[in-house]
């Protein structure tokens, strides 16, 4: 055998030096910190009154959370802004996926702030029912108009809320009015028919259209386009121009199988391109004329009455809704409640009037 000394490999590795941290302790603890002092109510509502971006998303925030802990203190800003709301022309628009309502309403809050208005924009993205997430990516598509410093844009999640709109809109609106917002854009869900909700929270409904997407026949659906107070075919530009005069003439007749508007006003067809800025001044002609006639006969003043109604009940509904499910003993007796359901040991209908009757007497 060799006496040979044995050398270790050249080939072995060296220890080397560790990588930084990338995220710095200190500034974690300065974001935890900073997240943990909350704004009171009062100091919120000044920043609103006050014209503060970042006080009013903090109160839109606030108000749409689910947390129980939040409500009052949301009531509280709600309260004291109410007051101060009212004052704005609230605008929905409406339409399919793909009609070009982002790009259409970039255009057109850019023509009213270059009138001098405010312009808030409240958009709806639809949340998955799988992971209940959202993209929320309405301020991406409208680069121009976030940048308006006299304009404020908002998405949220319509989350479980069927309609076209979030579960928190209708409060959002009085924020963004107590701030100084004199013009309310909502952009809804955009899902087609059923998308009805957005109606009664709005004094002008708007549905965008494109061509080849309707005929005479869509006059007979009475949904959302028997709501609409204008209809507008987007996109028309370039080879476009023709097929959308010929879609603006078929829903005008379309229109006629309507019975007339309490409002005694008829709605309007015409076309537009919101890449062109063609016909985008129409519109707001057009939602001028209905604001001039409607409080010339009452009928806007009224709505509005006819409105705080209607969200009272609804929110009322929603109200008792989120006590039952967070109710502890309904939370105990919810799962295995399902699972007899499902295994046919007692019959839904038994089993709601069961939890229902176990939520009255506690």
């Amino acid at each position: 055998m060799s006496n040979k000394k044995q050398h270790p490999s050249a080939l072995h590795e060296k220890p080397g030096i560790s990588a930084p941290e990338i995220i710095s302790p200190i500034a974690v603890a300065h974001i935890k910190k900073f997240r943990k002092i909350q704004p009171s109510p009062k100091e919120l509502v000044e920043g609103i009154l006050a014209g503060n971006i970042t006080a009013l998303s903090r109160g839109i925030t606030l108000v749409e959370s689910t947390n129980s802990d939040h409500l009052a203190k949301a009531n509280e800003v709600i309260n004291a802004c109410l007051p101060h709301a009212g004052k704005s022309v609230r605008i929905g628009i409406t339409g399919v996926p793909g009609v070009g309502k982002s790009t259409f309403i970039e255009a057109f809050g850019k023509y009213l702030t270059g009138l001098g208005k405010k312009v808030a924009v409240l958009t709806v993205d639809p949340s998955s029912t799988i992971s209940h997430g959202s993209i929320l990516g309405d301020k991406t598509r409208m680069e121009e108009l976030v940048k308006d410093e006299n304009a404020f844009i908002r998405p949220s999640a319509s989350g479980e809320t069927l309609g076209g709109v979030a579960r928190k809109t209708r409060e959002t609106i009085t924020l963004c009015e107590a701030s100084g917002f004199d013009t309310i854009i909502i952009e809804t869900v955009g899902v087609g028919q059923s998308e009805t909700a957005v109606h009664s929270m709005v004094d002008f409904f708007l549905l965008l259209k494109i061509s080849g997407a309707g005929d005479e026949l869509q006059g007979i659906k009475r949904g959302i386009m028997e709501m609409a107070d204008a209809i507008v075919i987007n996109k028309a530009d370039g080879d476009n121009i023709r097929k959308a005069n010929l879609a603006k003439i078929e829903f005008n007749r379309a229109l006629h199988l309507f019975p007339t508007k309490k409002s005694g006003w008829i709605p309007i067809t015409s076309t537009c391109s919101a890449l062109t800025q063609h016909g985008i001044n129409d519109v707001w002609k057009t939602i001028e004329q209905f604001l001039k006639l409607t409080k010339e006969n009452n009928y806007f003043f009224e709505k509005r009455k006819e409105q705080n109604q209607y969200w009272m009940l609804e929110t009322i509904n929603e109200q008792l809704t989120l006590n039952f499910y967070n109710h502890p003993e309904i939370q105990q007796l919810l799962d295995s409640t399902k699972k007899a359901v499902q295994n046919d040991e007692i019959s839904p209908f038994a089993a709601a009037q069961l939890l229902l009757e176990t939520y009255f007497k506690k």
